[in-house]
């Protein structure tokens, strides 16, 4: 057994070994070996770690490859796209622009968008600005992304925007927490109406430029920058495998906003202490006020804590502030946020008691590589028993995948199905369907066997495999897409075929292919 001297990690996969409390120096050869050996139990290629604790950066450095094919090493100027942890600079230009009186976090975003409109007229006129920030819409979770991805999906953010009042409410207004992804575009288009600047211009004059943060990119990286880029990953028969259709750094992202900013752990820190320093930079240069500092660190909406937050953690309370996700964690509070795009995953934690600072990005699609190496070291610093997360992120990973093979026994995504029969000939379902606000399929013949393709979101296209009466299985083409779908025909009185609805194959399809939020009407034959 291997132990680390702060972090104290073991290899051991089935059991976790508290052991003294006692808090030792920090020792960046033990957070080496430790990233290493992470790096190797889930198959991720490379991954850029950063620490600063009370201002003072205790480490700066990339670990592994940036692509698997390739030997290029991974280091601190290695640019990641860095996901969901954007949604934080998204609050911290609106609050720029609350801090300059030209809105308020409480101004109605029908009053900034004259178009903007949810299902709900009454919910429409009432929704703020920071509303658009807090996941407390009453739209279920991840509604609408599939008008994202995969990339690219071929919505404007005026269609975006559009569409939303097509999207009906799971629950009630302010009720209840649901991840989403839409309302931060919107948000990013409150910057740019109120200031008459892209999100991305005004997030990298007002944000980026005074904190000289020269390896990061709110649009698409500059020609000239196109180098040093960690490539997206995933697994393919357990081996990691570039995803051609996310190398995307050269391009502009409608879901910019929500989480396409790329950015280097090194410029990451610099961002992250100017965080801990309620919004001014460490050469003193004042981004935001403190006063939005504390609103966007303040509890806005409450959120569940799961069992294994309480058990390792000692968590007792959760919300989510403005772009940031707040809990308590040992008696500390914990400022954190995760990002997952296809490929590349990013996490950032804050202890302001500690005045510590953590950045993690990794380049596969393993969030279980990622919390283990932020568990790990923010736990070191704190006067609790250290556990072995490699261990316990190990073991969650096979618990899961078992849970999974014992719900969906039959279904394989990387083996297709076997054809069965269906209730109709094949060529009744052949036709143009449409959905409110994600456009129209075309169900056509191929090769004389029944074939998907959206018309909008031109990467999924693929095979309708027969299952059973009038359902079919969607094996898109592009496999590295993981986003296999049911398709369930829906038959009038008369067994004519009228419209389509949808739902994800497995749970290995991840929920922001929201399949379920549509609802196709056959419009032709």
């Amino acid at each position: 057994m291997k132990n680390y001297l702060i972090i104290f990690i073991s290899i051991c996969v089935l059991v976790s070994h508290p052991v003294s409390a006692q808090k030792k120096a920090f020792n960046s050869e033990d957070v080496d070996t430790l990233v290493n050996d992470v790096l190797t139990t889930f198959n991720v290629p490379g991954a850029a770690v950063g620490v600063i604790k009370d201002g003072k950066v205790l480490l700066n450095k990339g670990y592994g490859r940036q692509d698997i094919n390739k030997t290029l090493a991974i280091d601190s100027k290695t640019l990641f796209k860095i996901a969901s942890t954007t949604k934080a600079f998204t609050a911290a230009a609106l609050a720029i622009l609350v801090d300059q009186g030209k809105i308020t976090w409480e101004s109605k975003v029908v009053d900034i968008i004259p178009n903007f409109a949810l299902y709900d007229d009454w919910v429409t006129k009432e929704f703020t600005v920071a509303d658009l920030l807090t996941h407390r819409s009453g739209l279920a979770r991840f509604a609408g992304d599939l008008m994202l991805w995969p990339e690219p999906a071929g919505f404007s953010r005026g269609e975006i925007i559009n569409n939303l009042k097509f999207l009906k409410p799971a629950s009630g207004f302010r009720s209840e927490y649901a991840y989403d992804n839409l309302l931060y575009i919107v948000a990013g288009e409150v910057v740019a109406n109120v200031t008459s600047m892209s999100w991305e211009n005004f997030v990298e004059k007002n944000i980026f430029m005074p904190l000289q943060m020269n390896r990061c990119f709110a649009g698409a990286v500059p020609a000239k920058q196109m180098t040093n880029i960690a490539q997206p990953h995933g697994l393919i028969n357990n081996k990691p495998t570039i995803i051609k259709r996310n190398q995307t750094y050269h391009k502009d992202s409608v879901m910019a906003a929500a989480g396409g900013i790329k950015c280097s752990v090194n410029d990451l820190l610099t961002w992250v202490e100017t965080q801990l320093n309620q919004g001014t930079s460490p050469a003193g240069v004042k981004i935001f006020s403190e006063q939005q500092s504390k609103t966007m660190w303040q509890p806005h909406t409450i959120l569940s804590v799961s069992d294994n937050e309480k058990k390792y953690n000692n968590t007792n309370f959760k919300s989510y502030g403005l772009g940031w996700r707040l809990a308590d964690m040992h008696g500390y509070k914990r400022v954190s946020h995760t990002g997952s795009l296809s490929g590349n995953l990013s996490y950032i934690t804050m202890i302001p008691e500690l005045d510590l600072g953590v950045v993690v990005l990794i380049n596969q699609n393993s969030s279980y590589a990622r919390s283990t190496i932020m568990s790990s070291i923010v736990q070191s610093f704190m006067d609790v028993a250290q556990k072995d997360w490699l261990a316990i992120q190990l073991q969650r990973q096979q618990e899961r995948q078992s849970r999974i093979q014992a719900k969906n026994a039959e279904v394989n995504l990387n083996v297709m199905p076997v054809r069965k029969s269906v209730d109709l000939p094949l060529t009744s379902y052949l036709g143009l369907y449409q959905d409110p606000w994600f456009g129209q399929v075309k169900i056509s013949m191929k090769n004389k066997q029944l074939y998907f393709e959206s018309l909008k979101s031109t990467r999924m296209h693929g095979q309708l495999i027969e299952n059973e009466s009038n359902e079919f299985i969607v094996w898109y083409d592009d496999r590295s897409l993981e986003a296999d779908a049911f398709a369930q025909f829906i038959i009038d009185g008369n067994n004519n075929v009228v419209g389509l609805k949808m739902d994800r194959y497995s749970d290995d399809v991840d929920a922001s292919f929201d399949y379920i939020d549509l609802n196709f009407t056959r419009i032709s034959k």
